[in-house]
């Protein structure tokens, strides 16, 4: 017998879409996948989720809404999704503990910054290595900040970053800037901006916390340490949705494409947050899809009896 709803992703796409999914006596599968809580679980310190004046810990909210889910009866299943066939219903879900059989199916796998894949990058995450200036940017009052990238999100958080930082490095490896000609006027009209072209960081380094980077200029080979307490990363970021290539449709940098209504071009195969959202990426705005995906399932299922 084939269960009505599963869910894959833990942040708070898949855990809103679980507790709204619960709610309506679904009983979802949630398949945590490798990494509990998402992008913001390994966020130290997060002020902007609404309900929470004095600020809370990235894990705490995502246990708090892991228990939620559960309360309502929600399965956690602490088990990684391998392989899908999406090909008819029931749709097929496979771990390297079984195959699951599904009515229907929430997508919410996030996406991952890319990462400079630099010594003292993993180290530093959330002591001054970040990907999320609106997340971290308010802990760098008066400090020190250097932003790598070049295209729009980099000068988009870099002009950001201002309100906060005493001054903003762009750093970027090329010469020439790939963000647009308004981003790049009001960028060189800030004064507390300063470009570092032609540069890439080859080593971050701390004492607990980001003290300071060695840069190397491409061209030239010289390397030079700049003093540093925040370091974030705009290369890009990349869908985690490699699991359904071939089975659904999605943009050419890999994010799963949607209605309006969050449905997949498979019939009662929905994604919530960023496995499809390129744009906001902020945990409220994953946690009102799951909401509507919840909501779209609950529907697809009650029109398919």
């Amino acid at each position: 017998m084939s269960e009505k709803l599963a869910i894959i992703g833990s942040g708070p796409a898949g855990l809103t879409a679980a507790i709204y999914a619960a709610r309506a006596f679904l009983e979802p599968l949630v398949f945590v996948g490798p990494e509990f809580g998402g992008q913001i679980a390994i966020t130290t310190e997060v002020e902007n989720y609404p309900g929470f004046p004095n600020g809370l810990q990235g894990p705490e909210l995502t246990t708090a809404m892991r228990e939620q889910a559960e309360k309502f009866g929600a399965r956690i299943v602490e088990e990684t999704i391998d392989q899908v066939d999406l090909s008819k219903r029931p749709f097929k879900l496979t771990s390297s503990n079984g195959t699951y059989e599904v009515d229907s199916l929430i997508i919410a796998t996030g996406a991952s910054p890319r990462r400079l894949g630099v010594p003292g990058e993993d180290q530093f995450i959330g002591r001054g290595v970040s990907y999320c200036a609106t997340c971290d940017g308010f802990f760098f009052r008066n400090k020190e900040i250097i932003v790598v990238g070049g295209g729009d999100s980099a000068f988009q958080e870099g002009l950001f970053l201002t309100k906060f930082g005493s001054r903003v490095r762009i750093v970027h490896r090329r010469d020439e800037f790939r963000a647009g000609a308004t981003l790049l006027r009001r960028a060189k009209d800030n004064p507390k901006i300063e470009f570092v072209t032609n540069s890439v960081i080859d080593r971050i380094d701390g004492n607990g916390k980001v003290k300071e980077v060695l840069l190397r200029n491409v061209k030239t080979g010289e390397k030079t340490t700049t003093p540093v307490e925040g370091v974030f990363v705009f290369v890009g970021h990349v869908p985690n949705t490699q699991l359904f290539k071939g089975q659904l449709a999605m943009d050419h940098e890999g994010y799963l494409t949607v209605n309006q209504h969050l449905h997949t071009n498979v019939p009662g195969v929905f994604a919530a947050g960023e496995a499809h959202d390129n744009w906001f990426k902020q945990a409220i705005t994953s946690a009102g899809f799951g909401c509507m995906a919840a909501m779209e399932a609950e529907k697809f299922l009650a029109d398919s009896q």
